[in-house]
């Protein structure tokens, strides 16, 4: 597996690393250190310099996080790029054919609201590959399960067989998650196909957790504050200019306020 994970030197972001490295211990991975230096505008002598400066001191931290990380069959490398982080992140991701991107996410709750526009959230809007957002107190020493939401919609299957593979590789057991604002005949004829679909095409029966709620965010969030040895999944699919004036998706919602680590696929 080869593996994304932005470095800003921030306490968070050096997190991300160690999460990543602790969900991948014993597995062939590649982990890529991506660190972008934002372009600076000003006078263009000032400028040359300040990026000649960044470059020297970016290369050098870098190189101790490599020295210092490199343990087992892990490969770490590492990259400096100019520019704006999610698009030049995104980017890099691609160029190398990444699996997964995992960032840190900053405060008690995951992301906070003030930062709509920062380089995690902007990742999830403009990438085509999976992204884990890892908040600053999380541990994989107390992650056990991999908590799959589903709306049990037609845009989910592509995303169910990546989610197992990720399951498999970290060593954790599969739990779906679905929130209905009341049970019918209807939505637990189609929760049992699901779990046959499982069974079937993925060789896996999950343990599924039906919950009654008004509104799908707060559902998992009471969900997680009883289960918060998880990963939550979400699926996420990009939007039209005019949905995203109207509303965000509910992965990124999802982002400002959750506690546990949340993997995004898109």
């Amino acid at each position: 597996m080869k593996i994304i994970v932005p470095i800003d030197f921030s306490t968070n972001s050096v997190k991300a690393l160690e999460f990543a490295l602790g969900l991948h211990r014993g597995s062939k991975t590649s982990i890529v250190l991506c660190h972008v230096v934002e372009m600076i505008y000003d006078f263009a002598s000032q400028t040359a310099l300040a990026l000649d400066n960044m470059h020297s001191d970016a290369r050098k931290l870098l190189e101790e996080m490599v020295d210092k990380y490199s343990i087992g069959p892990i490969e770490i490398h590492s990259e400096i790029i100019e520019g704006t982080p999610s698009i030049n992140v995104t980017r890099l991701a691609e160029e190398l054919d990444a699996d997964l991107i995992i960032m840190g996410t900053h405060g008690m709750g995951g992301l906070k609201k003030i930062l709509v526009g920062s380089t995690a959230v902007n990742v999830i809007r403009e990438t085509t590959i999976p992204v884990l957002l890892v908040p600053e107190e999380s541990s994989t020493e107390q992650i056990k399960n991999l908590s799959f939401a589903l709306e049990v919609a037609d845009h989910e299957e592509k995303f169910i067989e990546k989610v197992n593979s990720y399951a498999s590789i970290w060593g954790l057991k599969i739990q779906i998650i679905h929130i209905m604002k009341s049970r019918s005949f209807v939505k637990e004829m189609a929760l049992n196909g699901l779990k046959s679909y499982f069974e079937k095409e993925i060789g896996y029966t999950p343990t599924i957790h039906q919950l009654e709620s008004e509104n799908v965010i707060s559902g998992i969030k009471t969900f997680l504050e009883k289960n918060p040895e998880s990963i939550l999944a979400m699926c996420h699919t990009q939007k039209s200019i005019w949905d995203q004036l109207l509303g965000k998706r509910k992965s990124i919602e999802m982002a400002y306020q959750v506690r546990v680590p949340l993997l995004v696929m898109v």
